[in-house]
Order: structure tokens, then sequence, then C-alpha cells
């Protein structure tokens, strides 16, 4: 099991928003944060709690990414020539966990590093059990045999709640999925607006 999986809501009510879109989500009903004091804290964000949230709510978008690790890709992205936002976007989403999650082959982000996790990805053939592998354009990514018939499988891919993006071919009745672009920020099917200009803002105040 993934470390976020039965709280991953609690994301949402932490940022005051929905951010994968789901119909389920706690902030359809209430707006306001968790616990008990969660509708006092409307006060007015400094610049660095507006710099924070962008971060958080990136963060938080692709299962809760550590620190660390997310810390690791923006460093990245920041030592590639190019607009660093954009840059860290295309490097979130070539993540294999994100593309599992794109291809609509499972319903969230936090099943699709627990499919990886579990051995039923493979990538061009090969078996491949690291979410944060990074796909290539033109790899293909398919749902491994054995697996194409389990149950949550053939539910995600009807989801009505969010679509194919067009950087990614999918075939559900194969399973497949190839990866033909690295997208833009603008390419991205986020549920909320995601601001990497405040995130790279964040890390170069702290």
């Amino acid at each position: 099991m993934t470390k976020r999986t039965s709280a991953k809501y609690k994301i949402d009510r932490r940022m005051g928003e929905n951010i994968w879109g789901r119909p389920k989500s706690p902030v359809n009903r209430r707006e306001y944060g968790p616990g008990q004091h969660g509708q006092r804290r409307k006060g007015k964000l400094s610049d660095f709690g507006i710099q924070l949230r962008a971060k958080q709510k990136l963060k938080g978008h692709y299962g809760d990414l550590t620190e660390k690790q997310f810390r690791r890709i923006f460093a990245e992205a920041e030592r590639v020539r190019g607009d660093t936002g954009e840059i860290l976007i295309g490097l979130l989403e070539s993540r294999l966990d994100a593309v599992v999650y794109r291809a609509k082959f499972v319903a969230t982000i936090f099943a699709a590093r627990q499919f990886v996790n579990h051995g039923h990805i493979l990538v061009n053939g090969q078996r491949v059990n690291i979410p944060s592998y990074r796909v290539k354009e033109g790899d293909v990514i398919e749902v491994r045999e054995k697996s194409k018939q389990i149950a949550a499988v053939l539910e995600a891919t009807q989801l009505a709640e969010r679509d194919v993006p067009d950087y990614l071919e999918v075939d559900h009745n194969k399973m497949t999925a190839t990866f033909t672009r690295t997208p833009a920020l603008s390419d991205v099917p986020y549920a909320v607006v995601m601001e990497p200009n405040l995130v790279i803002e964040f890390y170069a105040q702290n």
C-alpha cells in the first residue's frame, strides 16, 4: 500500500481545492480546511504562503511526492536550458506512474504508483516496477497480459471524470499507451490551475 492511499483526500482539504477533479472529493461539499479550526483558516496568504501552496499542490497532485523527491526533480529542471516551469511539468508527466494514471489504466495517481510497484506494467516489453522511471518519447507502456482483466483496471478505463491527454496514444482494448511527446503545461489536463512559476519563486527564496 502507498502511504497516502487512505488519506488522499486530506490533500484536497488542506489545499481547499479538488486537485484531481474527483467526484467524491470532500471539497465538493466543504471548501474549508480539515480539523476543528478549518472553517476559521481563511486568512490572506503571504507571498511565501502562496508560493508554498503552489508547491504543495503540484507535489500533491503527483501522489504527494516527498520533499526530497520533488526537490531533486526541480533541480534537474533547473539544469536544463529553457523555461524551468515547463521543463518541471514535462519531467513530472514523464514519470511512469503519471503516464499510467493519465492513460486511465487506474483510477488515481496513488493506485498508479502501487500498480507499477506490483509489477503490472511493461515498458517496451520489459517489466518496470519503479514508479519514478522516466518514460521517453516513443516508449510503449502496456498493462501486463495477466493483469488486463483486473476489475479495477477495467473500471478505470470507463471513468468519465477525465480524458486521456493528446500526448498519449492509448488503446484500451490492448491496454497500451504510447508516450508521443513531452507535454507543456497547457497540454496537461489538471483539474485546478497549477503555477510552476510560483514553485520556482519558492525555491529561489528558500
